[in-house]
């Protein structure tokens, strides 16, 4: 496997490794400090997840992908009535969006993906799926796609693969033929898969008139919570780490508006339910369930390869995964540039003292944004708290990194800066 398509979704693995196996130097050069076995499973999480991108690349390079990537209504479904990986089509739907824009679509891999295979930057969009993450980890209690969210997508945002002319290409509106980048509104609009499914709900539970008006209220609300996440789409490219950073914190910002929008609503029309129709409720999220534990039981076969949840098991001790010493063997010199951006920007003691405050803040956003699932709540009230708290989590994760880079940037000039920006174009070559 080539270093750009390992890069960021193995990035994970040199900390870790060099926490667990060399703890002095880690702890010397990076300053992670505190449960290095809590950030070497959430690195070897990556590491494992590398398994599924098998069905992922699979699926992106099959033309009815890719004719399908930004008109599919339900990315999620099965094909020919069998049970699905939830998350293929997802991963095609995503790659072929964030790919095109990137090197004029001519490189198949990018090195920023999740491990599932999908994107959380599409050009300048972050988080395209954020409104129905928040449907799937609320009311299916699946927070599968949620829980990738962290590190990796930071990293992109200070290191973009994208140069300044391929962002732009996300927001030049469609002319007469249709353009292989698709545009922001495209992306933000088309990677909503539904919002809340109401019918099914009402097929569970059997609501009477007054819950039926409850359900009709909840789901209007759901949809004010999709408008008020599209609204935080970029409208113009953001050209620097600051800019992506705070692409990053509206976006989450919206989204934790959209959880305050719904918790009213939910908590009205989940109490009109009796015991029975609970349950009944809650049997959506256990279907979810083991229908992905099946097909994530089948991918992990056909790959040959151990599930991503043995990462996240507390008993699991990365120093004796093999196959994650190798792979960090490989890439303990790819990660954070530190030299090149030192030598590329002539950087003195004081400049290279800030560079190393904001590496060793965004490094530890990697233990404080687990990319194990989290734990299923019982209801779907309480996985709605547990879904904001996550989101205020990696706000407050973006929000430090960012007053790091301001830090680090203050004295610089504008030459240093455009010297610092160039490091990831570079990175994805």
């Amino acid at each position: 496997m080539s270093r750009s398509r390992l890069r960021l979704a193995l990035a994970g693995a040199v900390f870790a490794f060099l926490t667990v196996l060399l703890p002095d130097t880690a702890n010397a050069q990076f300053g992670l400090r505190g449960g290095p076995l809590g950030i070497a499973r959430f690195a070897v999480g990556h590491v494992i997840g590398l398994s599924r991108l098998r069905h992922s690349r699979m699926a992106v390079r099959g033309s009815r992908y890719r004719s399908a990537a930004m008109s599919a209504q339900d990315p999620r479904g099965g094909e020919r009535g069998q049970a699905a990986n939830p998350y293929v089509m997802r991963a095609a739907i995503t790659a072929q969006a964030a790919l095109s824009g990137w090197h004029g679509g001519r490189r198949p891999q990018g090195w920023w993906r999740h491990p599932d295979g999908s994107y959380g930057w599409i050009g300048p969009v972050f988080w395209p799926f954020a409104h129905d993450d928040l449907t799937t980890a609320i009311i299916f209690g699946d927070t599968t796609s949620l829980s990738l969210y962290g590190y990796g997508d930071i990293y992109a945002a200070i290191f973009a693969p994208y140069a300044a002319p391929e962002l732009a290409a996300y927001t030049v509106p469609r002319g007469r033929r249709a353009r292989r980048v698709p545009t922001v509104e495209a992306v933000c609009d088309s990677s909503d898969t539904g919002g809340l499914p109401v019918e099914r709900i009402a097929s569970a539970v059997q609501p009477n008139e007054m819950q039926r008006t409850a359900l009709d209220d909840l789901a209007a609300a759901w949809t004010a919570a999709r408008d008020t996440i599209r609204a935080a789409c970029p409208a113009q490219p953001p050209i620097t780490a600051a800019e992506r950073l705070g692409v990053m914190q509206a976006r989450l910002d919206a989204m934790i508006k959209a959880t305050d929008a719904l918790a009213a609503p939910l908590n009205k029309f989940v109490g009109l339910l009796d015991d029975g129709q609970k349950a009944k409720l809650e049997s959506l999220a256990d279907e979810r369930r083991a229908a992905l534990a099946s097909s994530q039981h089948r991918d992990a076969q056909a790959a040959q390869a151990p599930q991503a949840s043995k990462a996240c098991d507390p008993n699991y001790d990365p120093r004796y995964d093999v196959q994650a010493q190798r792979q960090y063997q490989q890439l303990v010199q790819q990660q954070w540039p530190a030299a090149d951006i030192v030598s590329t920007l002539k950087l003195d003691d004081t400049g290279s003292a800030r560079l190393d405050v904001l590496q060793d803040t965004t490094l530890r956003t990697m233990q404080t944004l687990s990319a194990c699932p989290m734990k299923a709540e019982a209801t779907p009230e309480a996985r709605l708290a547990a879904v904001k708290l996550r989101l205020q989590t990696m706000q407050q994760a973006v929000g430090g990194v960012a007053d790091a880079l301001d830090d680090f940037e203050f004295d610089l000039s504008d030459e240093q800066k455009a010297g610092f920006e160039s490091m990831g174009p570079k990175r994805g070559m």
